[in-house]
């Protein structure tokens, strides 16, 4: 803790800890950090990640000149070896280099296994970059360097319960997770990996009843509430109460007075997006979101949310807010390219995120055919422009959707085997797969 004073080392820890809770405290309580030690390595660094970590390019940009600021009056000869690799996994990534970040990063937890900011940044990291083994292997390789009695260690146990459950470790999953919420009970990332392995089996009423019983630990008061509220919206969606989805979505997901962060509306662009394939009537929520997005003015940074940005423009029926959005992209690239390969975000936009736009707005506009083939090559690869597999399954059920009013029945027949085989008490496959059967010969 080079340059951090006693009083800046608690107020660090206690942040660390709001950190690993997504409590809405670590911010103050890192700016306490650097109030009593301005020059403290670790507030610094922590500071840039919180600007980070949002996926906001705003917040991006100003922990890149807060930071450079650091840096200018702290020379790194000053710091120890563990905080020079913190400095230069935070430098990558506000370069833009997330890949990169995480490397460094997946370094310092060889040598330094007990590092709980490095193991969290770097999780949250394979989380935005779609790396489901590194999403498990980060976290379990240093596991086993953890006292059992450690107060952080139940916090890793949600961490790689979340990397089982990405991995296809369900039932591993289901067991770590619950074991990290027993130890915990307000872990809300131990509590979202145990909704995401019920979610990947298929299992929606264990699912809700989960949450249910769990209310008061997960719904407020945290960085993830909202996101929960949406897998929860997901379970109910799955029991067919369209009506207790919105309601879910009015009261949690978004509303007048939502903060509008890209997170958040993501999450209602994605939930929204699987009532409209469903051609479910959303009334006026569509329109409000892509005024959301509007406000926002997001430029290129991550492709996963502009994908999501484009579900809003879609969905409210505004195809010219969609194309700009693209078209933006498009002239952003060459010279973003030419800069090197380190812009994690130029191949998830180039190979990814604009062929999904594109396949939205194809969508959109009846064009099933097309956006049945900017989707298929890429089914198993929409991994690497990140998110997980529950936020990603909205895309493939757009293909399957799509394949199914291209009459391409060859084509859904094989996408609903696959996922059907996978899930057989998904009640979406099955209405599917009901649909399909009167037009196979």
């Amino acid at each position: 803790m080079t340059h951090t004073d006693a009083d800046a080392a608690r107020h660090y820890e206690k942040a660390l800890d709001d950190l690993l809770f997504f409590r809405e405290e670590v911010t103050a309580e890192t700016g306490k950090a650097l109030e009593a030690s301005p020059r403290s390595a670790m507030g610094n660094v922590l500071r840039a990640y919180l600007g980070l970590l949002g996926t906001e390019a705003k917040d991006a940009a100003e922990a890149a000149t807060a930071f450079g600021a650091y840096r200018r009056d702290a020379p790194v000869a000053d710091v120890t070896p563990r905080e020079r690799m913190h400095i230069e996994a935070v430098s990558r990534w506000l370069r833009g280099d997330m890949h990169g970040a995480g490397r460094v990063l997946a370094e310092l937890v060889v040598a330094y296994p007990r590092d709980a900011l490095a193991l969290a940044v770097g999780h949250q990291i394979d989380f935005f970059t779609g790396n489901a083994v590194l999403l498990r292997d980060r976290v379990g390789g240093a596991l086993s360097a953890w006292d059992e009695d450690d107060p952080h260690y139940g916090l890793l146990q949600g961490m790689y319960a979340f990397g089982l459950e990405e991995a296809g470790h369900y039932g591993q999953a289901e067991r770590v997770g619950l074991e990290a919420v027993e130890r915990n009970a307000r872990d809300v990332w131990g509590i979202h990996a145990v909704v995401h392995a019920y979610e990947m089996q298929g299992r929606y009423e264990d699912g809700i009843r989960y949450l249910d019983a769990r209310t008061d630990d997960w719904s407020d008061g945290n960085y993830l509430n909202v996101h929960n509220w949406w897998h929860y919206a997901l379970y109910v969606l799955e029991t067919g109460r369209t009506d207790g989805v919105l309601a879910v979505y009015d009261a949690a997901v978004h509303r007048d007075g939502s903060a509008g962060a890209a997170m958040e509306l993501l999450d209602a662009a994605s939930l929204l997006w699987r009532l409209y394939l469903a051609g479910t009537d959303t009334g006026d929520r569509w329109p409000a979101l892509a005024d959301a997005w509007a406000r926002r003015h997001d430029g290129a940074y991550y492709a996963f949310n502009d994908v999501h940005a484009v579900m809003a423009y879609v969905g409210a029926g505004r195809v010219r807010d969609a194309e700009r959005l693209i078209r933006d992209r498009e002239a952003w690239l060459p010279a973003a390219g030419s800069g090197g390969p380190e812009l994690s975000n130029v191949l998830m936009t180039a190979e990814i995120g604009l062929p999904v736009c594109r396949a939205l707005v194809a969508y959109g506009q009846g064009r099933h055919a097309d956006a049945v083939d900017l989707l298929l090559p890429l089914r198993h690869r929409l991994h690497t422009f990140g998110g997980s597999h529950a936020q990603r399954d909205a895309l493939q059920k757009t293909l399957l959707e799509a394949a199914l009013h291209a009459g391409r029945h060859d084509l859904a027949r094989t996408l609903l085997s696959e996922r059907v085989n996978l899930r057989p008490g998904c009640p979406y496959d099955r209405n599917a797969r009901a649909r399909l059967l009167p037009l196979l010969p």
